[in-house]
């Protein structure tokens, strides 16, 4: 019996949560599933987002399944992702990113790992005013912050025997930020003689991306470039839904979908499950589950090739319990 935190989030989050939670239940793993909620519809209750008592919840039982959580745009908490990510120090974000067969796409082969660093550069928010119509930001990097990701993303390479890390910058212009990055990017890969190292200027790296993505394997990325670069590489296999995301620290671990709450469509029994159930998938896996893990993620690659039963956003008019349903029988 495991004992994981289950974060619903809001907006769709309660729903996609829902079904990956009902999919890894019917594999037969037994998981003690420790609810706890965040989000806006906590604030009024708890008087914000992220209560306390979800990262002790995190803390203790070492691994969470997450929904995702709405970030109010422009003003209020800055974004409960952000905070529990630099509260548990999760500094590593993966997010496989692997073409699948059903999925309408302008690529078929497709099998990239974006990893990004996770807490550092413009997204620790030290943001001011200087003056009354100037607004700044700063960007800060650590040796200790560029060192791990980058050997983070060479032990993943090694272990999951990848072929390839490319290591993206904006060197050329952020001389001493991006600079850092990729000096430690050059000094850890002569560690790794059995791994290809190239480096790579973000703006070309999103040019070629679109144009020849099966030429790249493990990307290893500072915050900002990761986190727009692993949405652009979502886009290359269809989308944000089917797109499974985790974010790794020393004593903590999260797994969660790419997509964000769509408050839109949300209650309507129309959103795709299917990040989340793989994230779920990245979960079992981690976990030591391999076998239910790998039942699993077949199950779901033979929904998709069916083309019977599939949510709007694939082109379908099932419902995500139907579509969670179909999964099931495969299983």
């Amino acid at each position: 019996m495991y004992n994981i935190t289950l974060i619903p989030g809001d907006g769709i989050g309660v729903e996609v949560t829902q079904s990956a939670r009902k999919v890894i239940d019917a594999s037969g793993i037994k998981i003690n599933w420790e609810i706890q909620e965040a989000g806006s519809k906590v604030i009024d209750k708890s008087g914000t987002p992220l209560p306390q008592s979800v990262i002790d919840s995190i803390r203790k039982n070492k691994i969470a399944l997450k929904g995702p959580v709405t970030t109010p745009v422009g003003k209020g908490f800055r974004s409960v992702n952000v905070a529990l990510r630099k509260e548990l120090e999760l500094y590593a974000s993966v997010r496989p990113v692997k073409t699948l067969k059903g999925v309408s796409s302008r690529f078929d082969n497709v099998d990239i790992v974006v990893v990004r660093e996770n807490i550092e550069d413009l997204y620790m928010g030290i943001e001011r005013y200087v003056g009354n119509d100037t607004a700044e930001s700063i960007k800060r990097f650590t040796k200790k912050g560029c060192e791990r990701i980058i050997r983070f993303a060479f032990e993943y390479a090694r272990n999951n025997k990848r072929k390839k890390v490319t290591a993206v910058h904006k060197a050329n212009i952020m001389k001493l930020t991006d600079g850092m990055f990729l000096d430690f990017a050059r000094k850890i890969a002569e560690e790794y003689k059995e791994i290809i190292f190239e480096e790579m200027i973000v703006d070309v790296m999103c040019m070629n991306l679109v144009l020849k993505p099966e030429q790249y394997d493990v990307l290893v990325l500072p915050n900002l470039y990761g986190d727009i670069v692993s949405d652009l590489c979502a886009g290359l296999i269809g989308g944000l839904g089917i797109a499974a995301g985790a974010n790794f620290g020393e004593n903590a671990s999260i797994f969660e979908p790419a997509h964000g709450s769509a408050p839109d469509i949300a209650g309507q029994n129309k959103a795709n499950p299917t990040a989340a159930i793989l994230s779920g998938v990245l979960m079992l896996k981690y976990i030591g589950e391999a076998e239910a893990a790998n039942k699993i993620e077949n199950a779901v690659k033979k929904v998709l090739m069916g083309q019977k039963v599939r949510t709007a956003d694939l082109g379908g008019n099932s419902t995500t319990t139907e579509f969670t349903d179909e999964i099931i029988k495969y299983l």
